[in-house]
């Protein structure tokens, strides 16, 4: 059996569990390695009662106190005990076990293990794990035990089954890394780190594993992109750009002055654009530093000296907006140039005839999403890119954008704030500018730090604002109810706070699994207010502008990074009125404390992003993963920072040693580079 071979030949995996795992993107043996546990089970060492924290899956080792109650009705019976220390008493709740009463009646010690909750006022433990005797503890202790994502219609066992079979059949000797490297960055071979990552035997074999399949996973990306990017010669400016004097005179029209960040950053993109080489740059910019009024401006140069520009942003909605405000602004500035939309949703005769207008030159800034580089889209003479949002794109999306043009300029924007070191690694082959100041209009967004104490009093600020006008966002981290993650849902969310804030409040949710067209229909509604509080996953992270929502309320906040709900607090703040920000944490520990402290006292997105690096560390591996940035399968750019620079600087030595890697020690992970460039898997990294 080898990574190719499909995952129904494994025992046990039937057609419809194939099927199952087909929805997960698993569908050969090596897809199901690669399909690294989410989080651990950690077995720690029992605490007394007294130290149990709320919102904690905590173990406790104690004797039973009183007697055993068996409550409830004869299809939900409710089995209750109180468990007792020396530092005080824990009472602890089973549902439909009632053979617990008969089980435990004998009393003596026991260990519990399970997740801490505040009922009444009373420390309560439901539905614990339990170890009786209190011995058969010790046989779990300082065990990680490995907890997957799931789908319907398969279990964590399943898939622990599942792995195991794969781990152990599949010739793991094959070792892509050169030896003289491994040694020179400590790393454990492959075959230690598959089995580390998936069944680690402590958390030191955890960490190690980790360490090399992270590494690994930089190294492969940092070789693929500059494999793609090919030499670095740089490509001749063969545009000419004569007429600047229109956007200058635009930028006197704008009812507002621009920063003088703005400002620099567009000198810097007026003289690459003028310059003797084409142009490669990303603008780093935070939530409404505005970085679209300088696109605009690109966009403007391109038009007015007779060449196309076109604007590709991640979503329909988006690409609406940017429409929508750009040929507004054209219109009341009385700038002679035609603008055209693209998206997928338009009618088979409205994208026929926006073909036709970019193919005979007649639209003069194209805006649209992925629609922009399928193959029926032509260009006349297409002089500038600009992609939105890039992280959500990958790099051969934006090549086949900047493709259709004959080699235009490429000016890409982000709001993810990274350090520059991080950044020149990852966007190497762009120069970078930083828009790193609000406009002074801005009201800045005010924010508090709350446990899950002060819901009501948050609904009822909710209630008030809806009643001014205002409109709010509730974030949660799930969609739907997990048995192995206890945390806020959107679907059963939604339901509740539409009784709890009554009819006369619209309130609807939004999901990444909902279809387009759903999600294009919730965002417009909400837009145009339709809907007064919207319960959304991070789907919304990069949405639409609606300068009228005013509170953003973030449901377990310790379960984001930091940058991520940066990102989801830059929602709120556009508009004219005072905004709010909510970060209700369902942790009360001191570290989950010191990080959203962060987010309390500032709201300058790369300041955030420093703190976030400087206070990551390899304790902090289980759980918070910095999503929305980039998909690694297991890296993380803010909490493996020095791994992916590490790993920069490997491939800086392997490239310039080996520029072709053909040197018969670089032949396997020539292979797998291949493999991971064809995989298509780059494309939805970056």
């Amino acid at each position: 059996m080898n990574e190719l071979s499909w995952v129904s030949e494994l025992k046990g995996v039937g057609e419809k569990t194939e099927k199952i795992f087909a929805k997960l993107g698993i569908h050969t043996v090596g897809d199901l390695i690669r399909y690294y546990p989410r989080t651990y089970d950690v077995y720690e060492s029992p605490v007394p009662v007294a130290e149990a924290e709320e919102g904690k899956i905590v173990t406790v080792t104690g004797s039973i106190f009183g007697n055993i109650q068996l409550t409830g009705t004869r299809n939900m019976q409710i089995t209750t005990l109180t468990l007792k220390d020396i530092t005080g008493n824990l009472k602890v709740i089973w549902f439909r076990m009632p053979f617990l009463k008969n089980m435990l009646r004998g009393g003596g010690i026991i260990t519990l293990r399970g997740k801490v909750s505040n009922r009444r006022g009373l420390l309560t433990m439901e539905q614990p794990e339990i170890f009786y005797p209190s011995a058969k503890y010790e046989e779990k202790l300082d065990t990680l035990q490995p907890v997957y994502t799931l789908t319907a219609g398969i279990t964590n066992t399943a898939i622990i089954k599942a792995v195991k079979q794969a781990v152990e059949y599949l010739d793991l000797k094959q070792e892509f890394l050169p030896s003289s490297l491994r040694l020179k960055y400590h790393l454990s071979e492959y075959n230690y780190a598959i089995r580390g990552i998936h069944f680690p035997e402590d958390k030191e074999q955890y960490y190690y594993a980790r360490e090399r399949l992270v590494f690994e996973e930089f190294l492969v990306f940092i070789l693929s992109l500059r494999q793609i990017k090919g030499t670095d010669e740089r490509n001749r400016n063969q545009f000419g750009f004569p007429k600047q004097a229109e956007t200058e005179a635009f930028i006197k029209k704008l009812p507002y002055e621009l920063t003088k960040a703005q400002r620099k950053v567009w000198e810097e993109i007026k003289s690459d654009m003028t310059g003797e080489y084409v142009m490669s740059r990303l603008v780093q910019g935070d939530v409404g530093s505005g970085k679209t009024v300088i696109a605009l401006l690109g966009l403007i140069l391109a038009g007015m000296n007779g060449y196309q520009g076109a604007m590709m942003a991640p979503t329909e909605v988006l690409a609406k907006q940017h429409y929508e405000s750009i040929t507004e602004m054209l219109e009341d500035y009385k700038i002679p140039l035609k603008t055209e939309i693209l998206t997928g949703s338009m009618t088979a005769k409205e994208k026929r005839l926006a073909y036709e207008k970019i193919e005979s030159g007649e639209a003069d800034i194209i805006i649209g999403t992925h629609a922009l580089i399928q193959d029926k889209a032509k260009y006349k003479n297409l002089a500038l890119v600009v992609t939105d949002e890039q992280h959500r794109f990958g790099v051969k999306q934006r090549e086949e954008l900047a493709e259709k043009g004959n080699m235009p300029h490429i000016l890409v924007m982000s709001a993810t704030p990274i350090p520059r070191t991080l950044a020149i690694i990852l966007y190497g082959d762009l120069d970078i500018s930083v828009i790193d100041e609000l406009p002074a209009n801005r009201l800045p967004i005010k924010n508090c730090v709350v446990d899950t104490g002060y819901r009501q009093t948050a609904y009822e600020f909710i209630r008030k604002q809806t009643i001014q006008g205002r409109q709010c966002y509730v974030i949660c981290p799930m969609v739907e109810e997990s048995e192995t993650l206890e945390a806020e849902n959107v679907t059963d969310y939604a339901k509740m706070l539409k009784e709890e804030l009554g009819e006369s409040i619209t309130v609807e949710y939004l999901h990444g699994k909902m279809k387009q067209v759903q999600k294009d229909e919730i965002m417009e509604r909400f837009s145009r207010n339709e809907i007064q509080v919207l319960v959304s996953t991070t789907v919304i992270e990069v949405g639409i502008n609606v300068p009228n929502a005013t509170v953003m309320m973030v449901e377990n906040a310790e379960r984001f990074g930091l940058s991520q709900l940066h990102q989801l607090r830059g929602r709120v703040g556009r508009g004219k009125h005072q905004s709010y920000c909510i970060f209700m944490s369902g942790s009360k520990t001191k570290e989950t404390k010191q990080r959203l402290e962060i987010l309390n006292k500032s709201n300058d997105g790369f300041f955030i992003a420093s703190e976030d690096l400087k206070l990551r560390g390899p304790g902090d591996l289980f759980g918070i993963r910095q999503s929305g940035i980039l998909d690694f399968k297991l890296g993380d750019v803010f909490q493996d920072a020095k791994l992916l620079q590490s790993a920069s600087e490997a491939a800086d030595e392997l490239l310039a040693a080996d520029p072709d890697l053909k040197f018969p020690e670089h032949k396997n992970l020539k292979e797998h580079l291949q493999s991971y460039i064809k995989s298509g898997m780059l494309q939805t990294t970056l």
